[in-house]
C-alpha cells in the first residue's frame, strides 16, 4: 500500500516523504506543508496519496469566507457520511471540529487532512494559521491521529506560514517543495531522451513542468529537432496555444505582485544577459536601491534565483528560475503584436541567433551545473570530495580581462587549509570548442594559484553542444586532466 502508483511519473522522493508523514506511529497532531510553483502535479501527486490511504481532501477555490465555509462544510459532509449536512457558524467552529475528527482515531488508524490551495483560504480568512496553530499546540498533550497537509502554488504565501513569527513557525513536521523534473528526468517524460539535441532545446522552452506536456499540450511532442521549429510555431508561439500567455499568469498568479510592468522589466533584464544588481537597475533605469524589493519578491516567488560567484562571496549573480519565462521575456516579449497576429514563423525565423544567444546558450550552461551536481561529480574520480557547484569570474590582472567560469566545483577551506578546485569549465551550445577555449581556463588555474587556490587536482572540462575541434580532442587524449563532455555524456547515453 505504500509504494508508490504507477501512473504517477519519477516523484519517488517526493511520494516517500508524504508517506513517511502520513503514516507516522505518534500519538500527537502532525502538520505538513507542500508548496511549489503551478503546473508542478501537486495536485495529483496530493490525490494519489488520498486515495492510497483514505483521507479528507479540500481543494479551495476563490471565494468569500462564507462560500469557502459552506464547500468545507459539504465536502466534510461527504467524508463522514453524515445523515445531514454539516454546517458551521464560522471557520473557528470548522476548524475545531476538523481536529476533533483526529482525536477520535489512534495515532495507528492516523486521519489524512489536505487542504489543497491553501492561500485561497487565507486570503479571505487571515486568521486561518493562527486557528490551526491553537489546535495544533492541543493535541500535542491530547492523543490525535490527524495528519494535516496545507499545500499551494503562491510561493511567498506558503514562504510565509513557517517564517519569524508566523503562528505556525515551529509547527511543522514537513516541509516540502515539488520541484520542476531535472533535465533527464523532463527528457524522459516526453520520450525525447533518445535525442539529446531536441531534449535540450525542449528543456529550454518548457524545462520540468508535467502540465505542460499533458493538460497543455495534449502529448503534442516533437519528433525530431527537425520537427521542433513547427511544434514551437505551433504550440508555443500560437495565441491559440494555452502556452501563449502562460509566461504571463505566472507572474500573475503571485500574490504579492502588484506592479507587473515592473516585475517583467526585471526579469526581462536578466533573461537579455544583465545578470548583477547594477546591471539589471541600469537596464530598467532604477537606482539598485529601488529593485531590492521586487528582487526579493521574485526570488521568494521561486521565479528568480540569486546564485553567489563561486570565486568572490560578495558578489550575486542571478537567473530567471523558469525557463518559458526566459524565452517569453527574450522572443515572444518584444515582437508580442505580430504573434497574435498569427505571424509566428516570421518571428520564430528571425530569433535564431536570440535563442541561441539569451535563451538556449545559457541554460545549457545550467544543465551543465546540473550534471556536476549529480552525475557528473564521477568524472573527478572515487577520491573528489562533494563541493559547491556555480559559476563565477576570475580576474586576470595581468592580461586586464575577466574569464567567465561556466561551471566551476570548489571545497571551501577549513582548518588552515585553502580552499580548493577540482574542476573549472566553459559551457559553449552552438559553438565547436576548440584550443583556445582550454587556454583560458588554463590561464584561470593559473590566476587562481596566484589567488591563493588550491588547484593542484583541478581538471578541466569543456562541455559543448555542437562538439569539439579534432585539435582539442587530441590535447584530451594526451592530458588526463581535460574533459571533453558532449550531449550524449549529460544524457548518459
Amino acid at each position: 500500500m505504500t509504494t508508490k502508483p504507477e501512473q504517477l511519473f519519477d516523484r519517488v522522493i517526493e511520494w516517500n516523504a508524504l508517506m513517511s508523514f502520513a503514516t507516522r506511529p505518534t500519538t500527537s497532531a502532525q502538520l505538513g506543508i507542500v508548496s511549489g510553483r503551478r503546473r508542478m502535479g501537486k495536485t495529483y501527486l496530493l490525490r494519489a496519496l488520498v486515495e492510497r490511504l483514505g483521507g479528507f481532501y479540500f481543494g479551495a477555490t476563490t471565494a468569500t469566507a462564507a462560500e469557502s465555509l459552506r464547500q468545507f462544510g459539504a465536502a466534510l459532509s461527504d467524508f463522514t457520511g453524515a445523515e445531514v449536512p454539516i454546517s458551521f457558524q464560522n471557520w473557528d467552529h470548522a476548524i475545531t471540529y476538523l481536529f476533533g475528527l483526529g482525536a477520535q482515531s489512534r495515532a495507528e488508524n492516523a486521519t489524512l487532512v489536505v487542504i489543497d490551495e491553501f492561500p485561497y483560504l487565507v486570503r479571505s480568512v487571515p486568521e486561518l494559521p493562527s486557528l490551526i496553530q491553537r489546535e495544533i499546540d492541543r493535541y500535542q498533550t491530547e492523543p490525535s491521529g490527524i495528519r494535516l497537509l496545507l499545500c499551494g502554488s503562491a510561493m511567498s504565501v506558503m514562504g510565509g506560514l513557517l517564517a519569524s513569527s508566523a503562528p505556525l513557525r515551529g509547527r511543522a513536521q514537513l516541509e516540502l517543495v515539488v520541484r520542476p523534473f531535472g533535465y533527464r528526468e523532463a527528457a524522459t517524460f516526453w520520450d525525447v531522451a533518445h535525442d539529446p539535441a531536441l531534449a535540450v532545446r525542449l528543456h529550454a522552452v518548457l524545462g520540468g513542468t508535467p502540465a505542460y506536456r499533458r493538460q497543455f499540450l495534449a502529448d503534442d511532442v516533437p519528433d525530431s529537432v527537425a520537427g521542433f521549429d513547427p511544434w514551437l510555431c505551433r504550440t508555443v508561439l500560437s495565441p491559440h496555444s494555452p502556452l501563449f500567455r502562460e509566461a504571463r499568469y505566472l507572474l500573475a498568479e503571485e500574490a504579492d505582485i502588484r506592479d507587473t510592468a515592473l516585475y517583467h522589466s526585471v526579469l526581462a533584464a536578466v533573461a537579455q544577459g544583465n545578470n548583477t544588481r547594477g546591471g539589471i537597475a541600469g537596464y530598467i533605469g532604477r537606482k539598485s536601491v529601488d529593485i531590492s524589493h521586487p528582487l526579493t519578491v521574485l526570488e521568494d516567488c521561486h521565479l528568480l534565483v540569486r546564485e553567489t560567484d563561486i570565486f568572490r562571496s560578495g558578489k550575486s549573480l542571478y537567473r530567471v528560475a523558469e525557463p518559458l519565462i526566459t524565452f517569453y521575456e527574450a522572443i515572444m516579449r518584444p515582437a508580442w503584436p505580430r504573434l497574435e497576429s498569427g505571424q509566428a514563423e516570421q518571428v520564430w525565423a528571425r530569433s535564431a541567433e536570440r535563442f541561441a544567444a539569451q535563451v538556449a546558450g545559457p541554460h545549457f550552461e545550467t544543465i551543465c551545473r546540473e550534471f556536476m551536481l549529480t552525475e557528473g561529480i564521477d568524472l573527478l574520480g572515487s577520491d573528489a570530495v562533494f563541493g559547491d557547484v556555480g559559476c563565477g569570474v576570475v580576474t586576470d590582472s595581468r592580461e586586464r580581462r575577466q574569464i567567465q567560469i561556466d561551471v566551476a566545483v570548489v571545497q571551501a577551506g577549513s582548518g588552515g587549509h585553502r580552499s580548493a578546485v577540482s574542476l573549472l569549465g566553459e559551457a559553449k551550445w552552438g559553438v565547436t570548442m576548440g584550443v583556445g577555449h582550454l587556454e583560458r581556463l588554463i590561464r584561470a588555474r593559473e590566476v587562481l594559484t596566484g589567488g591563493g587556490f588550491e588547484v593542484a587536482g583541478c581538471r578541466l572540462a569543456c562541455f559543448s553542444g555542437t562538439g569539439f575541434s579534432e585539435a582539442l580532442r587530441e590535447r584530451a587524449c594526451e592530458d588526463p586532466d581535460v574533459l571533453l563532455i558532449g550531449l550524449s555524456d549529460l544524457y548518459g547515453r
